[in-house]
């Protein structure tokens, strides 16, 4: 096969939502606003959880984590597509392109472990509330943190490296905000049935695997509130897991259909809107699902910023 159209190439080009240029100033003070909310938010929880000693306790030490990650994960994409719609421009590089994929891939992986850790610890307060502080010492807690840490970033290291084994052809386009990993797949002009199986295999894996670890600890979680013979003491335990539940349903519902449709080229412009459910809301939302939910945030929350808040 001729092989001329096959290069190292330099560049890829974002296509974004629209190509438009009247709706670029609305995407661009969107999006702008969407990831100042975003990073704000979440330094306030990770602020109230470092400041105050009363939420110095194994959730709020996951909780911070994972603010920490849904900053990380926002600003791996979109500071990079709020200069190309400023600038009006789509080019972004091959390693730039490669970069982003590499972070979004590690970012995404360490929610969905941080989400089921989160429903382990909730499992525990629930189930064996007299020995929470025995299990869920802090050593375990930093285990668990970078245990999720060091395999996100095994899975986002192997995906990388078959990535940088595909060859390209030149002008190449994705109609997407953002350098994602099965597009990237799909794309490549070289044989990619080994990116695919990986692809498959890991997602159902790392992403399959946590899922049923929170569906099994929730099952345990709602045979122990319903021995509580108290309505009050039902409320007060359902109280506990309902932020946690609201965060589990909006990631799994977006990012795990969004992965799986993204196999299909067909719906490569639907699965670019969907993206931005995980990618960008979901991180700005969390903040206030926690806080507006939590009378200890809400209370740390008032301390850090006075009277006023």
């Amino acid at each position: 096969m001729e092989r001329s159209n096959e290069t190292r190439i330099l560049e890829f080009h974002l296509l974004g939502f629209s190509e438009e240029p009247e709706s670029q100033s609305f995407l661009f003070g969107l999006f702008l606003s969407m990831y100042l909310v975003t990073v704000f938010g979440n330094l306030l929880i990770i602020l109230a959880t470092i400041t105050d000693s009363h939420l110095h306790t194994p959730m709020y030490f996951f909780l911070s984590n994972l603010s920490f990650i849904d900053i990380c994960l926002s600003s791996t994409t979109v500071p990079k597509m709020l200069v190309n719609i400023q600038t009006h421009s789509k080019v972004i590089t091959y390693a730039g392109c490669l970069t982003q994929m590499s972070f979004s891939t590690l970012f995404v992986g360490l929610d969905d472990f941080l989400l089921a850790v989160m429903a382990y610890d909730r499992f525990v307060a629930i189930c064996h509330p007299l020995l929470y502080m025995v299990t869920m010492n802090p050593r375990l807690c930093v285990l668990l943190v970078l245990a999720s840490w060091v395999i996100s970033a095994l899975h986002s290291l192997l995906h990388s490296s078959l990535v940088l084994r595909l060859s390209f052809c030149t002008h190449l386009e994705f109609r997407h905000f953002f350098c994602e990993l099965n597009q990237m797949i799909q794309i490549a002009c070289s044989d990619n049935f080994l990116n695919d199986i990986v692809a498959y295999l890991t997602a159902g894996l790392l992403g399959g695997g946590p899922f049923i670890g929170i569906v099994y600890s929730y099952s345990k979680i709602v045979s122990s509130v319903r021995a509580i013979s108290s309505a009050l003491g039902k409320y007060k335990a359902f109280s506990t897991c309902a932020s946690h539940l609201m965060v589990v349903f909006l990631f799994y519902c977006t990012s795990v259909g969004v992965y799986m449709s993204s196999f299909s080229m067909h719906s490569v412009h639907a699965n670019a809107q969907a993206s931005v459910m995980y990618m960008v809301v979901t991180p700005m939302l969390n903040p206030f699902i926690y806080s507006l939910r939590n009378k200890e945030i809400k209370g740390a929350l008032k301390r850090l910023l006075g009277p006023k808040l």
